[in-house]
């Protein structure tokens, strides 16, 4: 790796070894506004170095048995661990978030997610079915796909790169990844990691760069076979483009507008502060994030009272202070978007209860170009107003009052995503209702962000298109063929 007096500066791993690249893309610290980072602005001739050397590893990596992929795997989740708070702090640096979620979130879930895989691997079965009445036995057989694209966003960086690369090589696939070009450093630092934990040249390869660059170069290319994204929906529409002449296997995981509904009978002990962490956890950066909330009538003035107090409470400041509960949001353009839907809420009639534009935001010095707002409050607000149709993805979230069942349901679904919804309630008849008619991927009742990686993730509508777990990463990395023998009677 290269480096300079003032910046950090990376470079593209391919086929084991660090290439410098012609031309390199600032990277912001977005609590100082301030540069500090290098990115490779790679292209077409650093995805076609990447392809090569994923084609010469294939045969060799697609050839080793779950038991040797497994090792290696867990190795790597190991040397991850060892360095866990160098990556946490380069994390929080890069991205904005606190520290605190980076050591308790983004880096033990990277160890995970290698860790989970290296064992998933050992108990996959096959299918095989009996024909007797016509000597015959049928059995299915899973293989390696081929090269695998991986593209992961800027909001839990080295989380949702790893949730992509671990099940890709643990079936046997080779790797092109790109890390989006706001947050690369700890791409860049678990790729000096591969070759120590054995992971031989070209089985990992990272590109660095820009999305219409690198990522448009990645997901046309003919010889990468299968495309797993995690980002905008916009994007995600430009994928399937892209990507169509070539008929590739596609995982898409896309944006969302996630509601709460919280009945009359919650427990609002457990329901503020989970609500308030579901809302404004990762400055709101998180595509299972809280941003619709639905409050039954009786008690709604209650919930609101005492959630805009928690809100309140919620301390934003340098993400590298251990007792802050915000930090900054990606970029100076990011926060304007997020900051001009505040605007568009007043203008359509919205009321701000609490956070921008309503309270002082006090920041240490070296803070104040950063890119900071407090988590913000809406209510009064139209269904079918932007901040209650759009992603916005930052600590924006909308509280609105609802009747009856059959109403709240309604509204729920009424936006063109389908990714998350938790619902608040002490009925279980009444929970199981709800969550078979909201149309989304994932429901979470009493409780927000606990899973289970062996089950589906992904979303249904404008939020996306497949899965990803335990058995459906498997059937994603994999290609299956039936095969059928006919016995031969012997006399």
């Amino acid at each position: 790796m290269a480096g300079s007096k003032t910046h950090l500066v990376l470079e593209n791993y391919i086929g084991g070894q660090f290439i410098p690249c012609s031309s390199y893309l600032d990277s912001y610290d977005p609590s100082t506004g301030e540069v500090y980072c290098k990115v490779p602005d790679s292209g077409r001739e650093e995805v076609e170095a990447a392809v090569i050397a994923a084609q010469n590893a294939f045969p060799g990596w697609s050839a080793k048995s779950p038991q040797e992929r497994s090792k290696i795997m867990s190795k790597l989740a190991d040397l991850i661990e060892e360095d866990l708070e160098s990556f946490a702090q380069a994390e929080s640096k890069d991205q904005g978030k606190t520290i605190t979620f980076a050591r308790m979130v983004d880096i033990p879930r990277s160890v995970y997610n290698f860790r989970f895989f290296s064992t998933s691997i050992l108990h996959q079965t096959a299918e095989c079915t009996q024909m007797d009445h016509v000597g015959c036995m049928h059995y299915t057989e899973r293989t390696p796909v081929g090269i695998a694209g991986l593209i992961s966003p800027w909001n839990l960086p080295l989380y949702l790169l790893t949730w992509k690369i671990a099940p890709a090589i643990a079936y046997g696939n080779t790797v092109i990844a790109k890390p989006s070009e706001m947050t690369s450093a700890t791409a860049w630092m678990m790729c000096k990691l591969l070759n120590k934990a054995g992971i031989p040249p070209g089985v990992v390869n990272i590109i660095f760069g820009s999305g219409p660059k690198a990522g448009d170069a990645l997901v046309s290319h003919p010889k990468v076979s299968l495309i797993s994204f995690t980002g905008s929906t916009l994007t995600g529409q430009r994928i399937i483009e892209r990507s169509a002449p070539y008929c590739k296997k596609l995982s898409l995981e896309l944006g969302g507008k996630n509601p709460a509904i919280i009945f009359e009978d919650a427990n609002l002990d457990e329901c503020v502060p989970t609500s308030v962490r579901s809302s404004f956890a990762n400055q709101g950066e998180i595509c299972l994030c809280t941003s619709r909330i639905f409050v039954q009538r009786n008690i709604y003035n209650e919930f609101l009272r005492r959630f805009v107090e928690a809100v309140k409470k919620w301390k934003v400041g340098n993400p590298s202070d251990p007792t802050i509960d915000q930090g900054a949001l990606i970029s100076k353009e990011h926060l304007a978007k997020v900051k001009n839907y505040i605007k568009k809420a007043e203008s359509e009639g919205g009321k701000i209860l609490c956070g921008e534009g309503i309270d002082t935001l006090t920041l240490p010095t070296r803070n104040r170009n950063g890119y900071f707002m407090l988590p913000t409050v809406i209510t009064e607000i139209a269904d079918d107003s932007s901040c209650m149709q759009d992603e916005i993805f930052g600590p924006v979230t909308c509280v609105t009052v609802f009747d009856t069942e059959e109403e709240v349901i309604r509204r729920a679904n009424g936006v063109k995503y389908g990714l998350a919804a938790t619902v608040w309630s002490r009925d279980v008849g009444r929970v199981h209702r709800v969550a078979k008619k909201l149309q989304c991927g994932l429901v979470w009742t009493n409780c927000w962000l606990i899973r289970d990686l062996n089950l589906p993730f992904g979303g249904m509508k404008a939020s996306g298109v497949g899965r990803e777990g335990a058995k459906d990463s498997y059937e994603f990395f994999t290609e299956v063929k039936t095969i059928t023998i006919k016995h031969t009677e012997m006399h």
